[in-house]
């Protein structure tokens, strides 16, 4: 009986040598997570995600969830170790503070990208933007790349200033503004709206609109979306760890919060990830200077 408990207290002690091997308990990073539509749906995607690193990488990583607004604030503190943020975002960090490039977000027709619209109803008689003058339109927020910037852009080079040309325009308070941009539109409360083309193609997966509901007046080019980047003090080692668990996700890949083993991707509402470079976003940075849009909003 001695010598049965000596070779499970041994199994025991190799067990937790070998599980001790593949954690770093001290290693603790935080995520700062821009919050999408809202703070809970932002949260109930990315939960996985954030406990799949810890599994994979072995250290502890931590979600926040910011209003756009205060993630630059809280990566300037050195509060973020990593971030996912809309890539208009990711180039302001980037231009200010040195974030890194990590990895893009895949989902929708055209993957690691999309492009930003304006959208009128098929029955508006609205054909082109230069139909817009004099008409009132439903934009997004401010920040967004692909509900407000592109498409502010889009006018200008139409020859539209939507300071002057346009009779009215708004942005939709609180929550799930890329729906309300579009239910807007397609319930006449505007002539006219801007939004990601990707949020048109899951909006009409799920059966909340048809694709022929609207006509596309404008498009933008194509750009990256939602990225996850690194702090220059996170070290080498670290970011290519992060990004290769990032660029391994698959259809399988589970992870439990509490007590659910859930899909990550799935969870994420994302097809997978894409490796990222800095250079992916220079379409982001031409509209910021048309528009004079953070970080160039100085420029002349």
């Amino acid at each position: 009986m001695g010598r049965r408990r000596v070779v499970v207290a041994v199994l025991v002690a190799i067990l937790a040598g070998t599980l001790s091997s593949c954690r770093d308990p001290g290693r603790s990073f935080r995520i700062g997570y821009m919050i999408c539509n809202a703070r809970q749906e932002t949260k109930e995607r990315f939960e996985p995600l954030t406990a799949y690193l810890s599994d994979v990488t072995g250290a502890r990583f931590e979600p926040v969830y910011l209003d756009t607004a205060d993630v630059e604030d809280a990566f300037a503190r050195g509060d973020l170790d990593f971030t996912h943020t809309n890539s208009l975002l990711y180039v302001v960090l980037h231009e200010r503070h040195r974030l890194l490039p990590l990895a893009e977000e895949k989902d929708g027709a055209f993957g690691a990208r999309t492009r930003g619209v304006v959208i009128a109803r098929r029955d508006s008689g609205l054909r082109s933007l230069a139909d817009l003058k004099g008409r009132r339109v439903i934009f997004g927020p401010m920040w967004a790349p692909f509900g407000f910037l592109a498409q502010y852009a889009l006018l200008l080079e139409a020859g539209v200033d939507p300071e002057r040309d346009l009779a009215y325009y708004a942005i939709p308070p609180g929550s799930w503004k890329h729906e309300k941009i579009v239910y807007s539109v397609l319930y006449g409360a505007f002539d006219a709206g801007t939004a990601p083309l990707l949020d048109l193609e899951q909006m009409t997966a799920e059966g909340k609109i048809q694709a022929d509901d609207f006509t596309i007046l404008g498009r933008s080019e194509l750009a990256p979306y939602c990225t996850f980047g690194a702090s220059p003090k996170v070290s080498p080692e670290w970011a290519a760890k992060v990004k290769q668990a990032l660029l391994a996700l698959d259809s399988e890949s589970r992870a439990r919060v509490g007590d659910e083993d859930l899909n990550v991707l799935r969870q994420a509402r994302v097809s997978g990830y894409a490796a990222a470079a800095d250079r992916d976003y220079d379409e982001v940075r031409r509209w910021a200077r048309k528009a004079k849009m953070p970080p160039y909003e100085d420029a002349r």
